[in-house]
């Protein structure tokens, strides 16, 4: 019969044991994820915080189970380069991108670190991925391509100014789905009888000089597409469009909160949402290349009716009936 003392020795020795194999467990890593945008954080507070919405859903807790390197170009595009560089420094085990400019400089930089796109407007004219069911790369993540959402944004443009006759469009060349955008405004320009003027804004000094070559146009509207350099540069397109007088319609919502008369398009806020399930999916294992890229699912149209007062306009009975949300 084994005495107590020995007994009492076999427990001890057998706690030191499990207290050493407990300690001996190397500590969970936590997962590190690199937010990279060009546009800077403030211009994407509400896109940045749902995101952060997206990833508490699925249980994440910034600081805690998870860590996120945010990364901001401030707006000028030559820094994308220099952002992904510095993601990588810091060994991140994924990297989301804002926009197809930091997408393609992420590609560009591995093939092997996962990449969520919280939005791309054509990702595969962009030769991100090869195709929305399979992309088959390192790249996966959110789709904006709706193009015909241009044309429809005319359409709008037409209904709150009757006598519409000739439209500036504000874009920047360089984006991949401008092309198709402009061929849908096209389309719809030619249904309505409706002239248009594409300017190119390359940088943030070019906006004044669009404006002033809409004044010069007579341009009777505006339409803006998309573009991190107008999303950063968002109330200043706004203001400008208001001493100018135009009637002027955005892609995001955020133009309108910045004093822009109406906007209709895409959630981008949800699409970042959305990303966060891509964040977890291969956290889980998942590979991007098995991961379906998905398409917009939510739309929003905004008005802004102190803006529509300050420029003398009228906004109609059914167009005001339709909108998501009004600022009044």
């Amino acid at each position: 019969m084994i005495s107590k003392s020995l007994a009492h020795f076999c427990l001890v020795i057998t706690v030191l044991l499990i207290t050493g194999l407990v300690e001996a467990q190397p500590p969970t890593k936590i997962p590190r994820i690199g937010y990279l945008t060009v546009a800077s954080l403030s211009a994407n507070v509400a896109r940045v915080e749902a995101f952060r919405q997206g990833l508490r859903e699925l249980g994440y807790v910034e600081g805690e189970n998870i860590v996120i390197e945010w990364r901001s170009g401030e707006g000028q595009l030559k820094r994308e380069n220099e952002l992904v560089a510095e993601a990588l420094r810091f060994k991140v085990d994924i990297i989301v991108t804002s926009g197809p400019t930091m997408t393609r400089a992420a590609k560009q930089a591995t093939a092997t670190i996962p990449i969520v796109m919280t939005f791309d407007s054509d990702p595969v004219g962009s030769g991100f991925i090869a195709s929305l069911a399979r992309p088959g790369g390192n790249i996966t993540g959110l789709s904006a391509l709706s193009p015909e959402l241009s044309g429809k944004q005319l359409e709008l443009l037409k209904e709150i100014v009757p006598k519409l006759s000739r439209v500036a469009i504000l874009g920047n060349s360089s984006e991949p789905a401008n092309p198709k955008s402009l061929k849908e405004i096209e389309l719809a320009a030619e249904s309505l009888a409706v002239h248009i003027q594409p300017l190119d804004v390359l940088g943030p000094t070019d906006i004044e000089t669009a404006f002033r070559a809409a004044t010069k146009a007579r341009a009777d509207a505006l339409v803006v597409l998309p573009s991190p350099v107008l999303t950063d540069q968002r109330a200043r397109v706004a203001n400008l469009a208001l001493k100018s007088r135009l009637p002027a319609i955005y892609f995001r919502q955020e133009f309108v909160e910045a004093g822009g008369l109406v906007s209709y398009g895409t959630s981008f806020t949800d699409l970042s949402r959305r990303a966060a399930t891509y964040v977890d999916k291969i956290l889980k294992g998942a590979k991007p290349a098995e991961l379906p890229v998905e398409q917009p699912k939510k739309f929003e149209f905004v008005i802004n009716l102190k803006t529509a007062k300050q420029i003398g306009l009228t906004i109609p009975p059914n167009v005001l009936a339709r909108a998501d949300r009004v600022i009044r």
